[in-house]
């Protein structure tokens, strides 16, 4: 049964000036784009760290919903929070599990990555108590010397685990250290190691190496399974990767002026004292910092945008604000939009470029956006969900959630 929400004003926000704006349509597209790319193999949506900032359960149920066939998470935590808002579909924990942790795991039905026989035997108990199979993920470290078992021992361990009580191998996989450069030959490579154990093991029903990157420059790499992350979000993971699918952003980040400085010329402007006004200058405020996900890194860098143009960053940005130069912005007032991240007008702001500004990555701008920023979500423009650190619901009359946004999702069967 569907749950209810609350109705919402016309405006999508009056509370907190500062609020993510969630475009479901925009994470269905790029989910079933992704999926009709895939080869014909099953698609896990990978909704780790908040779904990449912009709100786990929303983000599974949207994208289950589109067709993607199972969820991918890095620790139980993350699994048990999709399990209590009702998800029922299949759920990897692709991260380290430790072993104390095989009871809880198989409470939630999760499907952890093994690659110790401690964390084997662990699920193998527990589950023979209960007279049931517990199915496993196998990693193989092709390359990237980061999480999972060499080749050798990968596919020793995999043929102890077939023969192990209570335990089902249902998967095989590895991850690419450099799928998103120009250069494939490391990622072919790394390709060919893993497919030396999947030959060893062939009877493991699913094979999955494919992310974002791979998915769009190799598809054929997709074998029965891919696990996309950012371009579920509308993102690419970098300048070298195919634009052969039309990604849309998925997340804008926005705010509105809180406050209007006049300042003389030689004012200061923030700690430390780094910008100072060069003439008479106008001070919007703007309640989005460091701890809400604005890097301190685009302190004197970066911009936002007001009435459709660029305002300066001015001055360090601050843990709980920012600081920026309207002073070139006509009729500007107190109340104003700001995007911080989005579109507004013929301008636009993206991920990518606060990452180059900050000499990082689209992925760690979107993930840093903290848990006390609201997040909107929106279906046909309009605002269906509100999300605060408190709260899941807005006060008012209730309506009914538009399917496959929050209601509860049956699982979809396989992958």
């Amino acid at each position: 049964m569907a749950m209810q929400l609350q109705s919402v004003s016309s405006d999508p926000w009056q509370e907190r000036p500062l609020w993510a704006e969630i475009d479901l349509d925009a994470l269905a597209d790029n989910v079933r784009l992704l999926k009709n790319q895939a080869n014909g193999a099953a698609l896990m949506a990978v909704v780790k760290a908040n779904a990449y900032g912009h709100g786990a359960v929303a983000v599974a149920r949207t994208a289950l919903a589109a067709g993607a066939d199972r969820l991918g998470v890095i620790c139980v935590d993350e699994g048990e929070q999709l399990r209590r808002a009702g998800i029922t579909a299949p759920i990897l924990v692709m991260g380290h599990t430790p072993a104390g942790e095989a009871q809880r795991l198989t409470d939630l039905s999760l499907t952890p990555s093994v690659v110790s026989d401690q964390t084997a035997l662990a699920l193998a108990r527990v589950a023979g108590e209960r007279g049931i199979e517990t199915p496993v993920h196998l990693k193989v470290d092709t390359g990237l010397n980061r999480y999972g078992l060499p080749r050798s021992e990968a596919a020793d361990l995999g043929r102890w685990l077939h023969d192990l009580a209570g335990i089902q191998v249902e998967g095989l996989f590895t991850h690419f250290a450099s799928a998103d450069e120009e250069d494939k030959s490391y990622t072919i490579e790394q390709h060919k190691l893993f497919l030396s154990v999947a030959e060893q093991l062939n009877w493991v029903p699913i094979r999955h190496v494919s992310n974002t990157a791979t998915l769009l420059d190799i598809p054929d790499m997709s074998l029965e399974m891919v696990r996309p992350g950012l371009g579920i979000y509308g993102c690419y993971p970098s300048t070298h990767v195919k634009r052969s699918l039309s990604l849309k952003p998925v997340l804008s980040l926005k705010g509105r002026l809180v406050r209007l400085t006049p300042i003389a010329p030689g004012e200061p402007v923030s700690y430390g004292r780094t910008w100072t006004a060069s003439r008479p200058s106008l001070i919007g405020l703007v309640m989005c910092g460091y701890a809400d996900g604005l890097p301190r890194a685009l302190s004197n860098r970066g911009s936002v945008l007001v009435r459709g143009r660029r305002a300066p960053i001015v001055g360090r940005v601050c843990m709980d604000m920012c600081m920026v130069d309207v002073s070139d912005i006509p009729d500007v007032v107190v109340d104003d939009e700001v995007v911080i991240i989005g579109r507004q007008g013929e301008q636009e702001i993206s991920a990518d470029e606060l990452a180059e500004l900050c000499g990082t990555i689209s992925y760690e701008i979107l993930c840093g956006i903290s848990a006390r920023v609201p997040r909107l979500y929106l279906r046909q423009g309009r605002v269906v969900s509100k999300q605060t650190l408190v709260r899941e619901l807005q006060e008012g009359v209730t309506a009914s959630v538009p399917e496959g946004v929050l209601a509860e999702e049956p699982s979809p069967g396989g992958a």
